[in-house]
């Protein structure tokens, strides 16, 4: 079986880690898997639904689905770890909305995954760790997608202690939006992507353009933006007529 599960069900694209026997620690080749996904997903779904199979969101990277380098040459690594940079991009620059569920471990390239995705609901039960620091890398991989997401102090934190953070921590770190009781996680993502479902497409992914274009902008600059921004999509015929197009 596949080790990246994708099912379109009803305008949700469905993306599942599915290595659960190895608490779904990601591969070099399941990242690009995502980032694929991710990158196409608006051409045949409103929404992503992110999360892992079993008992794991994602524990990290698997060691073993590292493409070896094949010298230690600065820009051939580079060129290595773009693998996880564009999965992070692709997450972050989806065109439509991306909605991570999280149970149990969320560690590394997990926690990062997780705290990407525009939005992040977690059992009760989950905890979130980098845990970088302990194994002597340094984690700018992590940092750079959690740079616009979590606060100074919770990211500093996490880098330095390599602390497990329960969910509930996690929501004050920027990490998370919402926590469930581990038994009506599934019934609570469930209705927010309903929810989501229930608006016009152009609003969904409206939100998301301006906000990843207005967080790099000045104050003036992005009140301007959402200025002719909103004239220009409430005035639309798309949006009057609500409902999506898929």
């Amino acid at each position: 079986m596949s080790d990246l599960l994708c099912e379109l069900d009803n305008g949700i694209l469905r993306v599942t880690l599915n290595r659960p026997d190895d608490g779904n620690a990601a591969t070099d080749d399941m990242a690009a898997e995502v980032t694929a996904a991710l990158n196409t997903a608006h051409e045949k779904a409103r929404l992503v639904l992110l999360t892992g199979a079993g008992k794991s969101f994602c524990r990290g990277r698997a060691n073993h689905g590292r493409r070896p380098a094949v010298t230690n040459e600065a820009l051939d690594r580079r060129r290595q770890a773009d693998v996880v940079f564009d999965c992070y991009a692709a997450i972050r620059y989806c065109r439509i909305p991306v909605i991570a569920k999280v149970r149990g471990e969320a560690v590394g390239f997990g926690c990062s995954i997780a705290s990407v995705s525009d939005i992040t609901i977690a059992a009760d039960s989950a905890v979130f760790q980098i845990n970088e620091m302990e194994h002597n890398i340094l984690p700018t991989m992590v940092l750079s997608s959690l740079i616009d997401r979590a606060t100074h102090k919770g990211l500093k934190y996490m880098v330095y202690s390599a602390a497990r953070v329960p969910a509930e921590r996690a929501i004050a770190y920027g990490l998370v939006s919402d926590v469930a009781p581990e038994a009506e996680l599934d019934a609570r993502v469930e209705a927010l992507c309903q929810k989501l479902l229930t608006m016009p497409d152009i609003a969904l992914e409206g939100v998301k353009d301006y906000l990843k274009r207005a967080m790099t902008m000045d104050v003036p600059s992005a009140v301007d933006f959402a200025r002719n921004f909103h004239a220009v999509i409430n005035s639309s015929n798309e949006i009057k007529k609500g409902g999506g197009k898929h």
